[in-house]
């Protein structure tokens, strides 16, 4: 089960709180112990830069797009012209 939730300041501390319907479906008590994940949403501008450092030749990368593109529609050409 996945939930998304913001958390607040506690004191000195971050908490979260679990929405009631979820605490329900789940049946989870004051005992229950839970596993808590950590993952930030990625904002675009975290995801800018993310390819940095790795060895990829965007041009090949382009040819080798336009290349599967044109073989398709040659493809769909030949079909179409087939009797």
């Amino acid at each position: 089960m996945k939930i998304v939730v913001k958390p607040k300041i506690w004191g000195n501390s971050l908490g979260i709180v679990i929405p009631r319907d979820i605490v329900k479906r789940a049946k989870i008590t004051p005992e229950t112990e839970i596993v808590v994940i950590i993952e930030r949403e990625n904002p675009i501008k975290e995801l800018f830069g993310s390819l940095r450092g790795w060895k990829i030749d965007a041009q090949k990368m382009k040819d080798d797009i336009r290349r599967e593109e044109f073989e398709a529609e040659k493809r769909k050409w030949k079909k179409l012209n087939t009797f």
